[in-house]
């Protein structure tokens, strides 16, 4: 749709335990992603690291967002992409939450 009603911008700061992470998004219509989770073992159990990261960037090019996560701290690479996931979600969430305009979130007045 036209985006009309949504907040458009979200961000979160989500812990698991040692880890931190944080996910920034816009529903801008321009994908753009910038991950950086700092793992330190190729694999989270039976899952690539580089997989988990890539998921993220195919998301943003196929949703047309623009994409910030990154983990700021954790020792536990599982810990580290469960909190940016979750960190990814609440800032999608807040996203696409009604802002109470109505209006087309843009300066424009319009989103692709």
């Amino acid at each position: 749709g036209d985006k009309k009603g949504i907040t458009r911008f979200g961000s979160a700061l989500v812990p698991l335990d040692e880890a931190l992470s944080r996910a920034v998004i816009d529903i801008s219509g321009r994908p753009s992603a910038h991950v950086s989770l700092g793992f330190k073992r190729p694999m989270v159990g039976t899952m690539s690291t580089e997989m988990l990261e890539h998921a993220l960037e195919s998301f943003a090019t196929n949703a047309g967002v623009t994409l910030h996560v990154e983990c700021l701290s954790g020792k536990n690479d599982h810990h580290r992409a469960e909190s940016a996931f979750k960190a990814l979600a609440r800032a999608l969430r807040m996203a696409v939450s009604k802002d109470g305009f109505g209006d087309v979130p843009s300066t424009k007045g319009v989103l692709m």
